[in-house]
C-alpha cells in the first residue's frame, strides 16, 4: 500500500513537471510571439512569423496572423506606390500648369507695354489659356474616375458606326499629313458593351496618339474584328513603336518617360492612363503589342452583345 501510494505521488510529481515545463515553454512561444511581431511592425519588415510547435491550435493561430502580415505588407506596398505616383502627378502637373502661365504672362506684359501689339499675341494667349484648361480638365477626369465618382452607363453600342464616325473626324490631319489610311470594317453591324461617348473619345486618344508619334511610318490602321464573346478595335501604325521596357508602363498613371507615347499628354502623364480607365469603366480591356517599324497596334476588347 505504501509503494501504490509512493508511486501515486512520483507520478503526480512528474505531471506538475511536465505541466509547468509546458507552460514555461508556452510562455516562452508567447514571448517570442509577441517580440517578433513587434519588430515586423516597427521596422515594416515582410518577415513572417515561423515557430516550430506541435501543438495545432497555436499552428493555426500563426497560419491567420501571417495571413494577416501578408494582406498588410500588400497594403503598404500600394499605399506607398500610390503615395509617390500622386506626389509625382502634383509636381508635373505644377511645372505644366506654371510653363503655360509663364508664358501668358510675358504676352500680356508685352501687350501692357507695347500699344500696338494685337490680335497675334492674343491667339497665342488664347492658345496657351486653353492648354491649361485642358490639363486641369484630364487630371479632374482622371479623379473622377479612379474615385468612382464618373457615371458611364453601358448600352448596346454599334461598333462600327463608332469606328467610322471617328475616322471620318480625322479625314483632314490624315490627309494633309500624307497618311495611307487602312480600315477595316466587316460589312455587317457588330455591337458591343460600352458607352458611345467614351468609345469615341478613348479612339479620339488612341488615333491621335499613332497620328503624332506613329507618323514616321506614315500609315494608319483602323481594324474591327470579333470572337464569339468579344469585339476588338485595333488602332495601328508603322512608326517608331514603344520598346519592351516600357510597354508595361505606358499605361501608368504619372509615366512620362521621355520615349514613351504619353508624351503625347507631355508632364502629365495622363493621357494613356484615362483612355485605360476609361475602357475598364466599360468592362473592357485595352492591349498593346509593338515591334518598331513594324507595328504597334493598341487593342480595345469589349463584350460582344449579339442581339
Amino acid at each position: 500500500m505504501v509503494i501504490f501510494l509512493l508511486i501515486i505521488i512520483i507520478g503526480l510529481m512528474g505531471l506538475n513537471i511536465l505541466q509547468s515545463r509546458s507552460r514555461k515553454h508556452h510562455k516562452e512561444n508567447v514571448k517570442y510571439i509577441h517580440e517578433k511581431l513587434k519588430r515586423i511592425i516597427d521596422e515594416k519588415t515582410d518577415e513572417k512569423l515561423l515557430l516550430h510547435t506541435d501543438d495545432n491550435d497555436l499552428k493555426r493561430i500563426l497560419i491567420e496572423i501571417n495571413r494577416l502580415l501578408e494582406h498588410n505588407q500588400k497594403i503598404m506596398v500600394t499605399y506607398n506606390k500610390t503615395e509617390i505616383s500622386m506626389r509625382k502627378m502634383l509636381s508635373n502637373i505644377s511645372h505644366d500648369l506654371k510653363t503655360p502661365l509663364t508664358v501668358v504672362l510675358g504676352y500680356v506684359e508685352i501687350m501692357l507695354n507695347d500699344p500696338n501689339s494685337g490680335k497675334e499675341d492674343l491667339h497665342k494667349i488664347h492658345g496657351k489659356t486653353m492648354e491649361v484648361l485642358d490639363l486641369i480638365k484630364k487630371f479632374f477626369d482622371l479623379a473622377k474616375l479612379e474615385s468612382g465618382d464618373k457615371d458611364i452607363p453601358l448600352t448596346r453600342v454599334n461598333m462600327n458606326e463608332v469606328c467610322r464616325k471617328t475616322i471620318l473626324g480625322f479625314y483632314e490631319v490624315l490627309t494633309s499629313k500624307g497618311f495611307e489610311v487602312t480600315i477595316g470594317l466587316p460589312e455587317y453591324n457588330l455591337y458591343a458593351l460600352g458607352n458611345e461617348e467614351e468609345l469615341g473619345r478613348v479612339l479620339n486618344n488612341l488615333i491621335s496618339n499613332a497620328i503624332q508619334y506613329g507618323g514616321g511610318g506614315k500609315v494608319l490602321g483602323l481594324t474591327l474584328r470579333s470572337d464569339e464573346l468579344s469585339i476588338y478595335v485595333d488602332v495601328w501604325d508603322k512608326g517608331k513603336g514603344i520598346s519592351e521596357l516600357h510597354r508595361d508602363l505606358v499605361f501608368e498613371r504619372m509615366y512620362t518617360l521621355e520615349d514613351s507615347r504619353n508624351k503625347l499628354y507631355q508632364g502629365s502623364g495622363l493621357g494613356l492612363t484615362i483612355t485605360k480607365r476609361l475602357v475598364e469603366k466599360m468592362d473592357g480591356q485595352i492591349l498593346l503589342t509593338s515591334k518598331p517599324y513594324e507595328k504597334t497596334t493598341f487593342t480595345i476588347k469589349l463584350k460582344r452583345i449579339t442581339y
